[in-house]
């Protein structure tokens, strides 16, 4: 009996001054900065309020495995806490599964040779996503409870150089907020070990915009939208390599167009189908939750997403302020607020800054004042961030203190909402095991390459450039060995005789410059009929661009037949791809395809495109350009 092809949805103060380089403003500002109401949200409206004055309040301490000094105790030592900790067992009785004080390494010491435990394969814990939906354990989240995307990376190598002791340990995990790794119907399978038995991480980093406490509310503006469902307004995807050699950040804008795909909600069972046509991708949030965010990345992508973090406004002002500051830099005096009031508030002087606590908030949210003001140009403020909070962890290793140490864990531990498999201190310290590996010369953060479609954007050839080089670990940097030319790998699934496999033949030849090939549907459709797919069509119902000719498949039981088509025709099998854009096998040919009867695959390039506008992360000199209309003297 023929196999079916349903479509299913599938599873993202100033400080030291020197000057900085004029950076070159490449997109086109986005128009719509009205934020709708709550029951129509396609935007943030972030910029519209500024944001209000927020404290720093006092943490308890975790004393350092490695560091001590005059704040309090050594870590090794068998001794209780000093008494601003919270209430904690003896430091030789750790938990089973967390890490004994006596033994955690430092921030100066090298990784232990004493393997951990993998944080990318609890399939059992959340690999599916079933387990269990979002659970709310351990104490009420104080005023400055949760940690917004920027400080992630600070809160999970931090994590890793703190101890605790029993019940210290025990409350930590209290703090971590867990939610349902894919929430869609499909998985994308996991890739293949390497030759060492290795394995890659993606983890997927979510910043909702939610406005669901009076600090949110207070830090975010937009105040008629308390309450509203929270958009996924911060999309990364991090790319730890098989290697542990290098690090890979794949941005996407959260106006980025998309089709996101059906979702269930682990708490309620209620069921989001997948949407009718494109819509922005920062509403997959509101799905059922950040789980739908991850499935509708693997749809686009292709790429298998291991773990998730998400946080939200209010953390990035307390942990900024716990690690003393991070240094950012800008070609010119900036002053981010419009005449009509919009603007995150940011002011800062010509050259480096220190930046912390709210005004760290205003930096990560910038758009009015940096290049072109879009969503762009904010991702580019992101990527210099972040580089510079690893750096500044790294090298100047300011977070010796105890009691520094002791607030980290207890802001990150409160900040985070993530999926099973990162529920624990032992897990996420085991993540930033992994992370620390990776020297930030190593470091690559780009945005996904795209075009705008009005107001919105949507991803280019390029942008399936970078995701094929992160779906094959390859370092973006191109710092890579040389690779010997890997097999295929075919499908399990055996094929259907030719003359049975349904086929739509689609015309995406053409490109930015060049119309379609007129009737190169109709003519590949005859090709194939004469290589005995007899139900082969053409599909002139719509329009379409594909730099390269790619073979398309709704469901796991036609990926046989979709490699079929693609060995008859020569095409790559990197070139077939899954997806719920399609109801049926479909063959898009391409701008590589123009003409002629024969398919010429073309060379696999392995850099990242320019249009990633790729940043180093050892890159310190990097300095964001101001619009001249948000100068001041």
């Amino acid at each position: 009996m023929r196999r079916g092809a349903e479509r299913t949805g599938e599873v993202t103060q100033s400080g030291v001054r020197e000057d900085g380089k004029r950076q070159n403003v490449r997109h086109e500002p986005d128009p719509d900065e009205e934020r709708p109401t709550p029951s129509d949200r396609p935007s943030d409206g972030d910029d519209d309020a500024p944001a209000g004055d927020a404290g720093t309040p006092e943490a308890e301490g975790l004393p350092s495995a490695s560091t001590p000094d005059t704040e309090g105790p050594s870590a090794t030592s068998t001794s209780t806490p000093d008494a601003e900790s919270l209430p904690t067992g003896s430091a030789s009785t750790p938990d089973a599964e967390g890490p004994s004080t006596t033994s955690t390494p430092g921030p100066d010491s090298p990784p232990s040779t004493k393997e951990p435990d993998s944080p990318g394969r609890d399939d059992a814990a959340g690999g599916d996503g079933g387990a269990g939906g979002r659970t709310r354990g351990g104490p009420a989240p104080r005023r400055r409870r949760l940690l917004k995307w920027s400080a992630l990376l600070l809160a999970v190598l931090i994590l890793g150089t703190a101890g605790a002791g029993y019940l210290y340990y025990r409350h930590l995990n209290g703090n971590i907020k867990k939610d349902a790794l894919n929430l869609g119907d499909s998985k994308v399978a996991a890739p293949t070990p390497n030759a060492a038995g290795q394995t890659p991480l993606n983890i997927l980093l979510i910043g909702s915009d939610a406005r669901d406490s009076k600090e949110n509310q207070k830090l975010g503006g937009a105040r008629e939208t308390f309450g509203a469902t929270p958009l996924a307004d911060v999309q990364m995807l991090l790319h730890l390599s098989a290697d542990r050699t290098n690090m890979s950040v794949i941005s996407m804008p959260r106006d980025t167009l998309v089709k996101i795909p059906k979702c269930t909600d682990p708490d309620d069972g209620k069921v989001y189908e997948a949407t009718q046509g494109r819509t922005m991708t920062n509403q997959s949030l509101g799905h059922g939750g950040p789980g739908c965010a991850v499935a509708t990345w693997q749809e686009l992508t292709g790429i298998h997403i291991d773990h998730f973090i998400m946080v939200d406004f209010a953390g990035v002002v307390s942990m900024a302020d716990a690690v003393g500051g991070v240094p950012v830099c800008v070609d010119a005096n900036i002053h981010s607020r419009t005449s009509d009031g919009k603007g995150s508030g940011l002011k800062l002087e010509k050259g480096t800054s220190y930046i912390q606590g709210e005004q760290a908030l205003q930096w990560l949210r910038t758009r009015y004042g940096f290049e072109d003001g879009s969503d762009l140009a904010r991702a580019k403020a992101q990527h210099m961030y972040m580089n510079a909070m690893v750096r500044q962890l790294r090298d100047n290793m300011t977070l010796s203190s105890p009691n520094k140490l002791r607030r980290l864990a207890e802001e990150a531990t409160r900040a985070m909402t993530v999926d099973p498999g990162l529920d624990t201190v032992k897990k996420l310290y085991d993540l930033s095991d992994e992370l620390r590996k990776v020297e930030p010369k190593r470091i690559t953060m780009t945005t996904m390459p795209n075009r705008y479609v009005g107001a919105r954007v949507e991803p280019t050839e390029d942008a399936e450039q970078l995701f094929r080089l992160v779906r094959e670990d390859i370092a973006l940097d191109g710092k890579d060995k040389a690779r010997k030319p890997a097999a295929e790998q075919g499908s399990t699934d055996p094929a259907a005789a030719d003359d049975e496999i349904a086929v739509q033949v689609r015309n995406g030849t053409r490109t930015d410059t060049l119309a379609a090939a007129r009737g190169r549907a109709g003519t590949v459709a005859g090709l194939l009929k004469e290589e005995g797919f007899t139900q082969a069509v053409a599909d002139t119902t719509g329009s379409w661009s594909e730099d390269r000719t790619v073979v398309r498949y709704p469901s796991a039981d036609l990926e046989g037949d979709a490699q079929r088509l693609a060995k008859v025709l020569g095409v790559s099998l990197s070139s077939v791809q899954r997806s719920t854009d399609v109801s049926g096998i479909t063959l898009v040919v391409g701008a590589d395809w123009r003409e002629g009867a024969d398919y010429k695959a073309p060379e696999e390039n392995d850099k990242t495109p320019k249009s990633a506008e790729a940043l180093n992360g050892a890159d310190d000199k990097a300095c964001m350009h101001v619009s001249p209309a948000f100068v001041w003297d």
